[in-house]
């Protein structure tokens, strides 16, 4: 009887009329979704004419000192084991890391500065491939967060919140533009970790859709098996027997959607369509075999390596190539409380040649001037050693205030720093840039004015950039 009551509800005159409003017959649905995905964004998107075509952004996670890389102090020498004055700490809340410190040695940076091209950027010895290119580069050494610990942090910089939940980047840009290759995904993730400390974890919210779609999240490539997940077919099932199965299931699907006008419905037909696509877009797009020698060491001797973060950066060059409309890489390992001088160099012979080579294969393949690079972590390290200050050992604590990041490509001004920190490299003293001044960029960059894409959810019109966000106006070209 409990049923029978349940079918008769679900024959309403609402149900009616979206049965006649979704009228296109069952199989006519499915044959329309499997054509329908990737769409090509949102109406009147983009709002103006985007410098950008795509998005490759390296996350640093973790958290890197900025004052052991791009913001040069020279004067802390002399301060040397001196603690911080109170003047410039301003009584900046501290994490549980040092609460219990009773001092704050000021730690300069043991490494070596020098000026490179003819911007005249000072970079750290730590990143000679990064020093070679930072004529393409726009260094920003003013930006700040709120966020003092690694997960509200992090996702912020994905989100444009600190509390899990909000859509990422990724899914906005690919909710507003759509995509440009129906056979891979409009956003990949891939994750790599350094070869010191693996460092904090990363959730797969960190590039989900939120409260859109799910068909807008972000597709995370792994680096044993399968580069995603039931890739391969089942054993014992051929290509015309998956084909067969995925057109049953599409109408099943779109009777399931006839009845209930459910859209994630419709994600979920054009998403199997879609991973029915890559099996054999993907192991086209991973085969390294036709790649010259000159690329292998372009990107370093990691790039053979699957799941490096060289290798993930080779990768990325091929989704941009094939239009692949935002390519998230993190790489984890950046932590350093302790040891850090032992740790950032691991870090760097990690990153810094793949970064580097990433933006020079794009420039020489004509793809950088419409394609965005963004490098940065989630915030910076302190001036002052966590834990005992040695000769030739230190450790940095979290510190949101101040932290250097930079970006290259479609749009950016070249061989430029913005913003100016004090001699401590403590506080901001000359063009701050906050998270969503960032995203704003990004996503001007991209054809899309920020305070203009808007989901409606629970009743208000959500954006990536809240009710804040600034261009940075220093940074365009």
């Amino acid at each position: 009887m409990a049923l029978a009551k349940l079918w008769s509800q679900r024959g309403t005159r609402r149900h009616f009329f979206g049965r006649s409003a979704y009228g296109l017959g069952i199989a006519a649905l499915a044959d329309l979704m499997a054509e329908e995905l990737p769409s090509g964004g949102l109406p009147g998107m983009p709002h103006f004419a985007p410098k950008a075509k795509r998005v490759v952004y390296l996350f640093q996670s973790g958290a890197p000192s900025q004052i052991d890389m791009f913001d040069y102090k020279p004067e802390l020498e002399r301060l040397r084991g001196e603690d911080l004055p109170d003047s410039v700490r301003q009584g900046q809340r501290l994490t549980a890391m040092t609460a219990t410190q009773t001092t704050f040695p000021i730690a300069p940076s043991m490494f070596q500065f020098q000026q490179h091209g003819e911007s005249g950027a000072w970079i750290s010895e730590l990143l000679p491939h990064t020093a070679a290119i930072a004529d393409r580069l726009c260094i920003v050494r003013s930006v700040h967060t709120e966020a003092i610990n690694h997960d509200p942090a992090v996702t912020f910089f994905q989100t444009g919140a600190q509390l899990a939940g909000r859509p990422s980047i990724g899914a906005w840009i690919s909710y507003g533009l759509g995509s440009e290759n129906r056979d891979l995904p409009g956003f990949v993730v891939m994750v790599s970790a350094g070869s010191g400390r693996n460092g904090q974890p990363l959730y797969d919210r960190l590039w989900g859709s939120g409260f859109l779609p799910t068909r807008y999240q972000g597709v995370k490539f792994r680096s044993t098996g399968d580069p995603v997940l039931y890739l391969s077919d089942p054993s014992g099932v051929d290509r015309a027997a998956r084909r067969r199965f995925l057109d049953d299931l599409g109408q099943l699907n779109a009777i399931r959607y006839r009845d209930f006008g459910d859209p994630e419905i419709l994600t979920r037909i054009s998403q199997y369509e879609m991973a029915f696509r890559m099996q054999s877009s993907v192991p086209e797009l991973t085969d390294l075999s036709k790649e010259p020698e000159s690329t292998f060491k372009l990107y370093g001797p990691d790039s053979r390596k699957p799941g490096t973060y060289a290798a993930n950066c080779l990768l990325a060059r091929r989704l941009l190539e094939r239009d692949v409309r935002y390519v998230q890489l993190f790489h984890r390992g950046w932590d350093q409380h302790t040891d850090l001088p032992g740790q950032i160099r691991k870090q760097c012979a990690d990153t810094d040649q793949p970064s580097a080579g990433l933006v020079q294969d794009l420039a020489q393949r004509g793809m950088l001037e419409d394609t965005l690079v963004v490098w940065g972590g989630e915030f910076g390290r302190t001036v002052y050693s966590q834990g005992k200050l040695t000769s030739d050992n230190y450790g940095r604590d979290h510190h949101p205030r101040c932290f250097t990041m930079w970006m290259a490509g479609a749009g950016i001004e070249p061989g430029t720093a913005i913003g100016r920190t004090d001699e401590f490299s403590y506080n901001i003293v000359e063009d701050p840039v906050h998270v969503h001044d960032l995203h704003a960029t990004i996503l001007h960059l991209m054809g899309i004015d920020h305070e203009k894409l808007t989901f409606k959810y629970q009743g208000r019109h959500f954006r990536l950039t809240d009710v804040h966000g600034n261009l940075v106006r220093k940074a365009l070209a």
